[in-house]
């Protein structure tokens, strides 16, 4: 099922079924405990990130192809580091270069499946961890450079200001269906800057799978319903390019995975 969350004409939150063309097909209850369809079919007036996520979990270096353009060797164990839940962003909004990013052009894109988690977990076994997922999304790692490789590896700091965690537009659930996500290792991704292909990779090449990294961040760690799990980017990110390409106001960036759809978001200036 593709699960949307949105504002409907009188400007309350809602959950529905994407029919797409601006319409969804309204859903009560609870995301996390079981949706019925109403059957009502209602304008969207404003798409929202698909869940507002109690903890965002973040891995880096996860693509082999990504750590070679980094120069980094491949990791023993997966990355992790977190970003605020005040990053969140929402498919349209603008991402907001920082103020204190005003030393030169370092904010940079990267594409990554996001995985949501639909119940409480704790120390899960890799062959388990993906039933504990609600569904994917599409989220881009936005990330300042200067903060994360340049002052002191702050990866928090420089993947943590607002608007730097956009997600959307949908929430997709596992399964087998022509509107589910069967294996979350085998979904092309790819990121576009202003129409042009900038990454172009697929889930194949991670270095953990979205099961491993399920199961590593779940050790003596709950893993609250609502957990955004970012795994990681593949190759084409701006500062490994030659010459370096960083976000700068009015780009246009559209990330899209297979089977998800397309996150579109627009920069501008924090001012």
């Amino acid at each position: 099922m593709r699960i949307i969350r949105f504002l409907d004409a009188a400007g309350s939150v809602c959950l529905g079924r994407d029919l797409g063309g601006g319409r969804a097909q309204r859903l009560t209850g609870d995301l996390f405990g079981g949706l019925k369809d109403t059957g009502e079919v209602v304008p969207v007036q404003r798409l929202l990130a698909p869940v507002s996520p109690p903890n965002i979990f973040c891995i880096g270096l996860n693509y082999r192809e990504h750590a070679k353009e980094s120069g980094s060797p491949i990791p023993e164990n997966p990355v992790v580091f977190m970003k605020p839940t005040t990053a969140l962003n929402h498919p349209g909004q603008p991402i907001r270069l920082p103020r204190s990013c005003t030393h030169g052009p370092e904010v940079d894109y990267e594409v990554e499946l996001a995985a949501v988690i639909g119940r409480t977990c704790r120390d899960v076994p890799p062959e388990q961890a993906l039933d504990y997922v609600l569904g994917y999304t599409v989220a881009n790692d936005v990330s300042a450079r200067k903060w994360q490789r340049n002052n002191g590896g702050q990866w928090v700091r420089g993947k943590g200001f607002d608007t730097f965690c956009p997600l959307g537009p949908c929430l997709v659930t596992p399964g087998n269906g022509a509107q589910e996500i069967a294996d979350p290792q085998s979904l092309r991704l790819r990121t576009l800057l202003n129409g042009q292909v900038m990454q172009d990779s697929c889930t194949s090449d991670m270095i953990f799978s979205v099961a491993q990294i399920i199961s590593f961040l779940s050790r003596d760690n709950t893993l609250l319903p609502g957990t955004v799990i970012l795994t990681g980017t593949p190759p084409g990110v701006g500062f490994a390019r030659k010459p370096p390409v960083y976000l700068k106001p009015g780009d246009q960036l559209m990330l899209e995975i297979e089977g998800i759809g397309v996150l579109s978001n627009p920069v501008e200036s924090a001012a």
